[in-house]
């Protein structure tokens, strides 16, 4: 489900759930736990989270959820706004290398990271979800407006759209694009990079620029969890992502 390597203080976290690493509930509790393990390991100096084959991530599970419906929307959707609060804030460097398709919760999961860098080739990045018929977690919805800028979110979320390498680096999603060959090499050598700051300067430096982010999380969560988990767990929000899903494979 996730393949881990530490190799000279990096650790890499390979998704390999699926052909499309799918976030849902065992992925996402493999991910939080690989991550907590990682920040108590004192040998882990900096984290590299990849994916598999084409795909890093295609992001949640929407048949599983249509299958399953309330009874795992209630279980899945905190768990989900917790990862990305637990990708953002986690202390040591977090460096993204996009091998390819990285959709919604999966884009979500590259802009929680520290430095995001992204193959050439056919991969998209983007966020498609309210076309999809679901509002965000607050902590996602933070994580995008911290990575992205509050400016630029709004036209990229209301538009739902998706973007190539290129344009993904024009738009602030990534910070480089690389030839696929390069992808590991590069995510290696930033990671050793960040990893020789001294670990606690890093924690700190860290932790002062996501405070404001978080202190939003935890009273958005007050303020709109309720009405976020509604909309996750209603027949229409069902019905809208059935046709979705018909229209996207028609196409």
């Amino acid at each position: 489900m996730i393949e881990k390597t530490l190799e000279n203080g990096v650790l890499t976290l390979r998704l390999a759930h699926g052909k499309a690493s799918v976030l849902d509930l065992e992925l996402l509790q493999a991910l939080t736990q690989a991550l907590d393990e990682a920040q108590e390991d004192a040998e882990v100096k900096a984290v590299i989270l990849t994916g598999s084959g084409s795909i890093f991530s295609a992001g949640v599970d929407l048949k599983r959820l249509l299958d399953e419906r309330e009874a795992y929307a209630e279980k899945f959707v905190p768990l989900l706004d917790q990862a990305f609060e637990v990708l953002f804030e986690f202390p040591k460097p977090v460096i993204a290398a996009v091998n390819g398709h990285a959709i919604a919760g999966g884009c979500i999961l590259v802009a929680a990271c520290d430095i995001k860098l992204m193959a050439q080739g056919k991969g998209r990045i983007g966020i498609p979800e309210l076309k999809v018929g679901v509002p965000f977690p607050v902590s996602a919805f933070e994580v995008l407006r911290f990575a992205i800028g509050r400016n630029k979110l709004q036209a990229l979320l209301y538009q739902a759209e998706t973007f190539n390498p290129d344009e993904a680096l024009e738009r602030g999603w990534v910070d480089e694009v690389l030839d696929a060959d390069s992808l590991m090499t590069r995510a290696q050598t930033v990671a050793a990079e960040l990893g020789a700051i001294p670990a606690e300067s890093f924690r700190i430096s860290k932790a002062m620029f996501r405070t404001d982010s978080l202190r939003r999380m935890h009273s958005g969560r007050e303020q709109y969890g309720l009405d976020i988990q509604g909309r996750w767990s209603s027949d229409a929000t069902y019905t809208h992502i059935e046709n979705y899903l018909a229209a996207t494979l028609k196409g």
